[in-house]
Parts: structure tokens; C-alpha cells; sequence
């Protein structure tokens, strides 16, 4: 009876040892049965190999960028038949006017339309460029590098539709007391991210990685509540070195673009704490937004400071490109 007693007891713990393993948030994968490696390096050497590193995503291996600007009107048919244009706004707003060929699906929808296009370059549309610009470095991981996202969105497409950028424009850094010129801090160390899963294959990884971060929807911030309170986040700056100090930047914002890389392990410059809430900012909150696509991908808890330096500071006189004003609009047709 005793036997049969530590028999039963057992059984029960052997599905709560199970769990307990489960439940540690310890990142560690098996491999083969003989040694363990973090997911995150499995995932890490597989985009290194496959051209998923941020440089390739942001231009990929043909050199196409991950934008692409609206056409001039002697162009528009070319344009048109180059892509399989898909528009991310939303159901009313696209019947209202959109590019003429375009289908609307949700943004969380992309994995299942992108193969649709069947091999087709693919050109994400939404309002201001932002959430197509997340959405596109999300395809271009997934292994569409074909991708491109329509710069400015329909904001720069036709007046009809720039509202989203024209009233988003601002300028509450200048003489805010957290607006500094001073040089950029000293770049930390940190421990790579980690994440918790089932799969061994770094491909596999990667793909629940983009599927999570697709169903979680675009990650943007107000530039404004950073620049309140930047203590609050991990600031990383994308600017080169002559416009952080030339522009001016958000104070102790670390200023990362040359060195980012995974390749190079510049990543680890970035703080994967759970409490760091990462907040990436740009010119146009376009490029930020690829970022922050590649960083959650990565395991960080990173945000894109929306309309970037554009909603920051739009007044600047240090503007050379990529400054928003509404002579920026084209007037191309929309359908309804």
C-alpha cells in the first residue's frame, strides 16, 4: 500500500515539475537533447545568416529602402502596376478614398494577405506611413523583403487625406527645459534579451516572435510624454552625430544608428529590462517605427515616438530633409 501510495504522488508531481520549468521565464531552449542554448541566440545567429539583421531590413540585400515615395502624376501608372498595394486604415476611411487597386485588410492580418501578392513587391499603406512602416520591417523579417511601406502615407499621397500629419505637426521642445545640446552619454552593456519558448529552430522562433508582435499592434508613443519625463524610458536617438547635437535631442537621450546592429552585438547598447520601456524617435517617427518592429521582435519593450522629430520640434531651424509641411502632399487620385 505504501508503494503504491508514493506511486500516486508521483504521478501528481511529475505535471507540476513540468509547470514549475515552464513558468520560470527562463529563456532556455534544448537542443538535441544534450545542451542548452537561449532562444534568443538560436533566433539571433538565424537572422544574422538570412540578411534579417536591422541594416538589411531597413535596406534590404537589392538595396531597396524600406520606403517609397508617392509618384509623380507622369509616373502613377508604373507605380500602380509595380505593386500589390495594401492599405492598413481603417474600413470607412479607406471607402472614402484610397489608391485605386488597393485592398484594405487590418494590420494584424498581414502574415495571411502578404503571400497573396504572389511574389509581387508588396506596398503597405496607412495614414501617415507610421504603423505601414512597423508593418513593413514585420513582413520584410518574415522573409518578404520585397516590402515597402508609402512614405507619409496618404498624408502625402493627396491633400484630401493629410490630415493625420497636418494637425500632428508641433514644436513643445522648443525651450522645454528637457531640450538639450549637450553631447550624447555613454553607450552601457547590457545582457542580451530573453524570452520563453517551445521551439528550437531559430526560424521558428523568429516566426512566433513577428506573429506575436503583428497581433499586438502598432507600438507608438506621444513625444510629448518622453519629453516630460524622460527618465521614464531607455531614449534612443536615430540621428547621426552632426544633427543630435545640430537638431538638439531629448536630454541623455543615447544617440544609436551607426552601431545598432546584432551582428556587431551594438544591440546590447539597448536595456532589455522588463521596467525599461524603450522609446526609439526619428525624423518622421517612419524609421523609428521599423525599429521598434525589430526590437520587440528582439524581446525589448520598445515604443515609436510618434511623428518624431516632427512632432518635437517641427520649428527647428536645423531642417535639411523630411520635415513635414503640407506642401509636402501630392495631389494624385484617390477612388472611392
Amino acid at each position: 500500500m505504501k508503494k503504491l501510495s508514493f506511486f500516486l504522488i508521483g504521478l501528481f508531481l511529475i505535471p507540476s515539475l513540468f509547470l514549475t520549468s515552464c513558468d520560470r521565464g527562463d529563456d532556455l531552449v534544448t537542443n538535441n537533447g544534450s545542451s542548452s542554448t537561449p532562444a534568443f541566440t538560436l533566433m539571433k545567429e538565424y537572422m544574422i545568416n538570412n540578411n534579417l539583421d536591422i541594416d538589411k531590413i531597413l535596406t534590404n540585400v537589392d538595396g531597396a529602402k524600406f520606403v517609397a515615395g508617392a509618384p509623380a502624376e507622369a509616373d502613377l501608372q508604373t507605380f500602380l502596376d509595380k505593386y500589390y498595394i495594401v492599405d492598413i486604415r481603417s474600413n470607412t476611411d479607406f471607402a472614402n478614398g484610397h489608391i485605386q487597386g488597393a485592398i484594405n485588410v487590418p494590420l494584424a492580418d498581414l502574415l495571411n494577405e502578404a503571400p497573396n501578392a504572389n511574389g509581387q513587391a508588396i506596398l503597405l499603406v496607412c495614414y501617415t506611413g507610421q504603423t505601414a512602416c512597423y508593418g513593413t520591417g514585420l513582413l520584410r523579417l518574415a522573409g518578404y523583403s520585397n516590402t515597402q511601406a508609402l512614405k507619409w502615407g496618404m498624408s502625402g499621397w493627396n491633400p484630401a487625406t493629410a490630415a493625420s500629419w497636418n494637425n500632428s505637426i508641433a514644436s513643445p521642445a522648443e525651450g522645454h527645459a528637457n531640450w538639450s545640446f549637450n553631447e550624447e552619454p555613454t553607450h552601457l552593456v547590457f545582457s542580451d534579451p530573453t524570452m520563453t519558448t517551445f521551439e528550437t529552430d531559430g526560424q521558428e522562433i523568429l516566426n512566433d516572435r513577428i506573429a506575436l508582435v503583428l497581433s499586438e499592434g502598432f507600438k507608438g508613443i506621444n513625444g510629448i510624454d518622453v519629453l516630460n519625463t524622460p527618465s521614464n524610458y531607455f531614449i534612443n536617438n536615430y540621428f547621426s552625430a552632426t544633427d543630435y547635437q545640430g537638431f538638439g535631442h531629448i536630454v541623455d537621450a543615447y544617440r544609436f544608428k551607426e552601431d545598432l546592429t546584432l551582428i556587431n552585438n551594438g544591440y546590447q547598447g539597448i536595456d532589455p529590462a522588463t521596467n525599461a520601456q524603450v522609446a526609439n524617435y526619428c525624423y518622421t517617427g517612419q524609421t523609428s517605427a521599423v525599429l521598434t518592429a525589430w526590437m520587440r521582435v528582439l524581446g525589448y519593450d520598445a515604443y515609436s515616438v510618434k511623428f518624431g522629430m516632427n512632432g518635437l520640434y517641427n520649428s527647428n531651424p536645423a531642417w535639411t530633409a523630411n520635415q513635414w509641411s503640407s506642401s509636402v502632399s501630392k495631389n494624385l487620385p484617390i477612388v472611392n
